[in-house]
């Protein structure tokens, strides 16, 4: 699922570059997160946010820019609580 190797590359990424770091996404998620034009840095970055490395930001640092959104949009509806039966 892994893979971050962008050495802080400005390069757009491709569906292929998000879905070989984030891995298979809801094609839903997959086209907001290209709509956001992200570099595989932001990608790389969302990734690292996620997976709680706080080396990377710093302790109680937000992600920010577009890995802010990426996160948002991975995340949405974690919080919410599935429907009643």
């Amino acid at each position: 699922m892994t893979k971050l190797n962008s050495g802080g590359s400005t390069a757009m990424a491709t569906q292929d570059d998000i879905t070989s770091i984030l891995g298979e996404l809801d094609t839903e998620k997959l086209l907001a997160i290209l709509s956001l034009k992200p570099t595989v840095a932001d990608v790389e970055s969302a990734l690292l946010w996620l997976s709680g490395d706080s080396d990377v930001f710093g302790a109680g640092e937000p992600v920010k820019g577009a890995a802010s959104d990426i996160v948002s949009i991975l995340t949405e509806g974690e919080d919410e609580e599935p429907p009643a039966a």
